[in-house]
């Protein structure tokens, strides 16, 4: 037995410790590895300093990205300070931001772009609050609607020759087929009188009132205002707005129908046409598509047949103004009247076509959510409807909806008698040619209008009614309502307030999308001289659908914002 080696296991004594490599106890050999308690806590100090790279590395990424928009965004506002001009409100940003008391608040907005983060209110319910008594007193001492003589505060009918009854006589026809508008049932903000509206507005530059809130503007003087500079002017409420006053609200004029008449189903109404129109070939559309360009090929006919086209034009014309004499209105038996009038502008544009315009005032607009978060909210809003007619018979209509809109053919819309049926949704009162949910501006559905069959208003109960020469800037009163006022027209100022600063409490930013935004500028502002149907620019294609494409965006012209 060489040195250090162990014995075999014969001759191994019961006692001995020798274990050599030799040694066999003619039992398998089983490998087993035992983890130390030092080999456990190595390990998890090994995943331990794993995630905390992990963290760092995920930390110096934020940080990093963060850091480079705050450079580039600062090198941007130095070189290019109007690539963040995406709205009138952001021409005075620095001036906006300075309103701010808080220094965490206005480097947050300036480098982060979360401006007002300690007044961003998430949405419940109804917009704002209501104290009861304090509107129900002040309801109780108020005088009984002051301001509905306003629209008795026009020229006499008297004071027209035969030839200046002529000018503002509107054909039958555009009664037959004004539109019917169906509210949302579940409004917060109904249509207002914009007479009313006055009455509770007090004209301010910028945020400094011209005049003392007792002395209130009214329909007859309100271009008086003109003369302060008037993209400056602001109709501001003397309320504010999110104690909701009641006068805000319209609920006094939410339509209400006949007693006697009896509402029938919805589907025996609806007079749509989907797909081709029978009679509407590229020949007859033309002729009143684009009245700019009638007149310019009417304007190129050759000198020799000058006297007999002008001929032609003025028995065109004197058919055309088969005028509505006083006779009882037409009425499709639907529909309820509001308190609030509707304003019917027509516009003689020649060439047989004529454009009625239906305006649709409402006190606030309710600006729509994206996460839970309101945006867009403004007082003052005004929104329309287009009928274009050809010879007197309906061609098109175009339905405004945040800075754009969309247009259809006569045919494609939904009709009770002859009489186009629009949808005006939730808050923001944009006009659509269907019920249902109607996504705008982001994608996914983030931002959208609903719209229902809530109560059915009928515009041509309560309406003032007017024509409108462009060319010279002359509104005149019709004979439907020969006394309507028609200074108030001509104010070139907003119908709402300024945007508020961003120290008030009510204001914030994100995104660049504000929670109030300046109210809107009147209807003379809404492109009447347009070629086409559309708003936007009259270079620009103007779609005329033959049918609804139900849950498609409306198209839209220049900047658009969530709650216009």
């Amino acid at each position: 037995m060489a040195p250090g080696e162990c014995p075999t296991s014969a001759a191994l004594p019961l006692d001995s410790h020798c274990i050599g490599p030799l040694a066999s106890t003619g039992i398998p050999e089983i490998a087993v590895y035992e983890h130390t308690p030092h080999s456990s806590a190595l390990t998890v100090y090994v995943d331990s300093l794993q995630q905390m790279t992990r963290k760092a590395k995920a930390t110096i990424a934020v940080l990093s990205a963060l850091i480079a928009y705050v450079s580039i965004n600062s090198i941007i506002h130095v070189l290019r300070p109007t690539a963040f001009v995406w709205s009138a409100e952001d021409r005075e940003e620095r001036s906006w931001i300075a309103s701010s008391r808080s220094w965490f608040d206005r480097k947050s907005c300036r480098w982060l772009g979360i401006c007002g983060a300690a007044h961003i209110q998430t949405v419940h319910g109804e917009f704002g609050h209501r104290d009861p008594a304090e509107w129900v007193n002040a309801q109780d001492a108020e005088p009984e609607a002051p301001w509905r003589s306003f629209w008795l505060s026009g020229t006499s009918e008297a004071e027209w020759d035969a030839e200046e009854r002529a000018r503002r006589q509107i054909p039958d026809y555009v009664f037959h087929y004004a539109p019917l508008v169906h509210l949302y049932s579940g409004e917060q903000f109904w249509p207002g009188d914009i007479a009313e509206h006055l009455h509770h507005t007090t004209p301010t530059l910028n945020y400094t009132p011209i005049q003392a809130q007792w002395d209130h503007p009214t329909l007859a003087d309100l271009d008086e205002l003109n003369k302060w500079g008037p993209r400056h002017v602001f109709l501001t409420s003397n309320d504010n707005v999110q104690t909701r006053p009641p006068w805000l609200e319209g609920d006094r004029n939410i339509p209400q129908a006949d007693e006697n008449h009896k509402e029938e189903s919805w589907a025996d109404w609806d007079g749509r046409i989907d797909g081709d129109i029978p009679g509407d070939t590229e020949e007859d559309r033309a002729k009143w598509y684009d009245f700019h360009q009638l007149q310019q090929e009417a304007a190129a006919v050759h000198e020799s047949n000058a006297d007999e086209h002008l001929q032609a034009q003025q028995i065109l014309k004197e058919e055309i103004r088969k005028r509505y004499g006083g006779e009882e209105i037409y009425d499709g038996g639907a529909g309820g009247r509001s308190d609030a009038p509707a304003i019917l502008v027509v516009m003689d544009k020649g060439n047989g076509i004529v454009d009625a315009f239906w305006f649709y005032f409402y006190s606030f607009n309710l600006g729509n959510t994206v996460v839970n978060v309101r945006f867009g909210n403004h007082v003052g809003d005004w929104e329309h409807c287009l009928v274009r007619f050809h010879n007197g018979k309906p061609k098109a209509l175009f339905f405004s909806a945040h800075q754009g809109g969309e247009a259809y053919s006569y045919e494609a819309v939904e009709k009770i008698g002859q009489r186009p049926v629009i949808y005006s949704a939730e808050g923001s009162h944009a006009m659509y040619a269907t019920a249902g949910v109607h996504e705008y501006l982001l994608p996914w559905g983030l931002l959208h209008d609903v719209t229902d069959r809530g109560p059915l208003w009928d515009p041509l109960l309560n309406s003032q009614a007017y024509t409108y020469d462009f060319d010279n800037e002359h509104l005149r009163a019709s004979t439907f309502s020969p006394s309507a006022p028609t200074e108030w027209f001509h104010y070139r100022g907003h119908w709402g307030d300024k945007f508020y600063p961003l120290g008030d409490t009510r204001q914030y930013r994100f995104a660049g999308q504000y929670h109030f935004v300046n109210g809107p500028l009147g209807p003379k502002f809404k492109h009447l001289n347009r070629h086409k149907v559309c708003q936007g620019p009259d270079r620009a294609p103007c779609v005329i659908k033959n049918y609804i494409e139900e849950g498609k965006r409306p198209r839209r012209w220049g900047s658009s914002r969530p709650g216009e």
